[in-house]
């Protein structure tokens, strides 16, 4: 049997979950999009524009996505493209 310690330890890659953290993740145009979605945003929507954000930058923070990402540009991902799953189903109706 193993223990596991109470306290985690912190994922350097994990962005917090504020407006600072988020924008400064950002390119320049994004961080442009990001403010004038948050600017617009009402107190009901603002935790959803933010949420939504954040969730972009840190899953583009992951190791992983890079590397999925140059997969499917280079054409050597695993499994079939979007592209030819539609058009067999368009063929098999």
């Amino acid at each position: 049997m193993t223990a596991q310690s109470v306290h985690r330890t912190p994922d350097p890659r994990r962005i917090p979950r504020t407006q600072d953290a988020v924008a400064a993740a950002l390119s320049p145009a994004q961080r442009i999009e990001f403010y004038r979605q948050m600017g617009e945003a009402t107190d009901d929507t603002i935790a959803t524009v933010l949420r939504r954000w954040w969730t972009l930058v840190q899953v583009a923070a992951d190791p992983a996505t890079a590397r999925t990402a140059a997969a499917i540009k280079a054409g050597t991902a695993p499994g079939r493209s979007a592209a030819a799953v539609l058009r067999e189903r368009q063929e098999n109706r």
